[in-house]
């Protein structure tokens, strides 16, 4: 009798040799959506070797910030247990992280790494989403512990547990027959990075549980608080709390983090990318009222990093050298059409129009050979414009960022945002910074200046080590001259006294004439004019602030910190200004979204049958909820489901005329579509049924 006839319905399973996987399946790097044609374009390539360059100072730079507090978590896990005694506690870990959510995963991925390659232990991260009940958070502990164990052995001996075997007892069991030979048995460490976000009930229970069953299983819990540490105190009750021994650790706040990469990796002179005003607003913005991503803030640098290379090959001259040779290669590959892209920038103008010879002028419009080979030049003397920007920025940064109230701010950040748009050397604000200088005591003044000539030094320095590693070549001429004018400048303000001016005979003479009794008014409003005219009383250190204020405002700030729409040629090359671009792809404003892709279709799904000539128009060929949603909106708040769907049916019925009649049976299949599609415009908000009338819904929108 053949295996599969019976005298009554089963089910019959062929296993066909199949077993179950004994180790987890790595999971395959993902390719890119990229085709070969894009990835090899020139601007692409530029692209990827900036980017990866940025990538690498932002990996080094986090993990030297993170090297004190993960060196500390590392120490705590590897000495609980030392002692090899249970002391009736369990030792609990609570890294104070902030409130960027969005960090933590990665974040403590990277712990967990650390600790299972630096101690002795094994780790399980537990999320709050797997991890409902009791029951599935001890499977998931039970099971994380032993498949780590067999795929850190590189081993496929032993019978899987069952699903009914995933308990603490058989833990404890498989945990001392594994590690009986052994004088040191690994810590059982268990991470929980979203502390508020995990049942109370179960997170009680487990503590209590995991604290029985201590004696034998040394278990250590790590828990990522994202608020304080009295939210440890506020979920937990005093007799779970009694039963852990907690250890604080605080993490660098991300608005710090955020600053240390701006300062030192995407604000420094090495990158040659910059944001305009808005657009780095908008991304600080994103950062400071969304979610506090420092990660969500480098997707958006590095999406309109992308962006602003997209837009044509002449922007892959936006690249982090100023070798002359490599220049010239990059120049070398542009064509034609990217030349003339180049004669049509805002900034290219102004260079022809500052020539003299009518000859160059010539060359420069219709000669590429001849554009070509000005092309480095004019690249470098960019690159130059940022090494001084830049200077010129941690300089004003020196000089106001611990003035009363800040008026233009204490951050980098805050600097940059206004000097790349606007002059600041017109703003009432850095007037008043200024002011605010010149009030300064001789001590606090000097400070600035020894603070200001440090930046000039290290500017020069930095210059000097990357023109050794063949890298950059800048052009330090302006900061040699700005450093010997700074300390001209301090000489005099040291060696100025404070004692006014000996000029007081003439005042006494013009006092005393003016009060003299026989005078008209005619010579009193001479003498009062002439007394107005004559120089007003300085010392030579008053005189000394005053000159250093106007060369620090006209030679520094206002010749150095320039907007990028007043900078050299080729400057548009560098910065990206479309913040329009990175609102509409990074804030997402989903109602307008699910209104667009209703309404009209064909804007998401590019096919031809959705494809409309207005975007009021009906046609069958639309999705049933789209039909739906487009008839919905002719209703007033009360909708009628009999003519609604009446309406529905004249639209895609199309097996019928068009006057088809009212009164014949509605097809069983358009009132099931009709159904559904009432039922998904439901789920999505835009109806309710209502209470007054069971005939109609209530429409939620307008």
């Amino acid at each position: 009798m053949d295996s599969t006839v019976s005298v009554s319905k089963g089910v019959f399973v062929f296993k066909n040799g199949a077993t179950k996987a004994k180790s987890r399946r790595k999971p395959q790097p993902c390719n890119s959506l990229l085709s070969k044609s894009t990835t090899d374009m020139f601007w692409y390539r530029n692209y990827r070797q900036l980017w990866a360059t940025i990538q690498d100072q932002l990996d080094r730079l986090q993990s030297s910030g993170y090297e004190k507090i993960l060196d500390d978590l590392l120490a705590f896990v590897e000495g609980c247990y030392q002692s090899f005694e249970y002391s009736g506690v369990l030792p609990t870990a609570a890294l104070l992280t902030g409130i960027n959510q969005i960090d933590h995963l990665s974040q403590f991925e990277s712990l967990a790494g650390n600790i299972r390659n630096n101690t002795y232990s094994l780790v399980v991260m537990l999320q709050s989403r797997d991890c409902p009940s009791m029951k599935v958070t001890v499977e998931a502990i039970v099971s994380g512990f032993v498949e780590e164990q067999r795929d850190g052995e590189d081993s496929v001996e032993g019978r899987q547990l069952r699903r009914n075997q995933l308990n603490l007892g058989v833990l404890k069991e498989w945990y001392l027959e594994k590690h009986r030979r052994m004088e040191r048995k690994p810590n059982l460490s268990i991470i929980i990075p979203d502390f508020e976000l995990f049942s109370p009930d179960v997170l009680q229970d487990l503590i209590l549980v995991l604290n029985s069953y201590a004696p034998d299983l040394p278990f250590v819990l790590i828990f990522g608080v994202a608020t304080s540490v009295n939210t440890v105190h506020t979920v937990l009750p005093y007799h779970v709390t009694s039963k852990i021994k907690l250890s604080i650790f605080q993490s660098e706040p991300s608005i710090g983090n955020l600053n240390k990469i701006l300062d030192n990796v995407l604000l420094s002179p090495f990158c040659p990318f910059h944001l305009s005003g808005k657009t780095f607003k908008l991304l600080v913005d994103i950062f400071l009222f969304y979610d506090f991503s420092v990660k969500g803030f480098i997707e958006g640098f590095k999406y309109a990093l992308m962006e602003h290379y997209f837009q044509g090959s002449i922007y892959a001259l936006c690249s982090a050298t100023t070798d002359q040779e490599e220049l010239e290669e990059a120049v070398e590959q542009l064509t034609a059409n990217d030349l003339e892209d180049i004669r049509q920038l805002l900034s290219f103008r102004p260079l022809i129009e500052s020539l003299n010879n009518p000859q160059e002028v010539v060359d420069f419009l219709t000669k590429d050979d001849y554009l070509r080979r000005m092309l480095p030049s004019l690249l470098i003397d960019v690159h130059n414009f940022w090494f001084t920007f830049h200077c010129s920025l941690e300089m004003l940064q020196v000089l106001v960022q611990d003035l009363p109230k800040t008026p233009l701010g204490k951050q980098l950040r805050e600097l940059y945002e206004v000097c790349i748009s606007t002059d600041i050397t017109q703003l009432p604000e850095f007037k008043e910074c200024m002011q605010l200088v010149a009030f300064m005591s001789k001590e606090e003044m000097l400070s600035k200046l020894l603070k200001m000539l440090e930046v000039v030094l290290k500017y020069t320095s930095l210059s000097d080590e990357a023109s050794i590693r063949g890298r950059f070549s800048f052009d330090i001429e302006p900061l040699e001259q700005m450093n010997n004018d700074l300390e001209k400048f301090a000489n005099d303000i040291a060696a100025a006294g404070l004692e006014l001016i000996p000029a007081a005979e003439s005042l006494d003479q013009s006092t005393t004439f003016i009060a003299s009794p026989n005078m008209s008014r005619q010579q009193l409003k001479e003498k009062l004019l002439s007394a107005a005219r004559q120089p007003k009383l300085e010392s030579d250190f008053t005189r000394s602030i005053n000159n250093l204020m106007t060369y620090i405002t006209e030679k520094i700030f206002g010749k150095l910190l320039r907007p990028f729409n007043r900078g050299p040629p080729l400057i548009e090359l560098f910065v990206f200004n479309d913040a329009a671009s990175i609102r509409r792809h990074i804030v997402g404003v989903p109602r307008a979204a699910v209104h667009t892709a209703l309404n009209n279709p064909h804007f998401y799904l590019q096919c031809g049958c959705c494809k409309l000539q207005e975007d009021a128009s009906l046609i069958p060929t639309l999705p049933d909820l789209s039909v739906a949603y487009k008839l919905h909106q002719e209703c007033g708040k009360m909708i009628n489901l009999y003519d609604w769907l009446q309406a529905f049916r004249t639209v895609v019925d199309t097996a019928n005329d068009d006057d088809v009649e009212l009164e014949r049976p509605v097809d069983p299949e358009i009132q099931a579509r009709f159904t559904r599609a009432v039922a998904e415009l439901q789920f999505l908000g835009f109806i309710k049924t209502s209470k007054r009338k069971t005939d109609h819904v209530t429409r939620l929108t307008w």
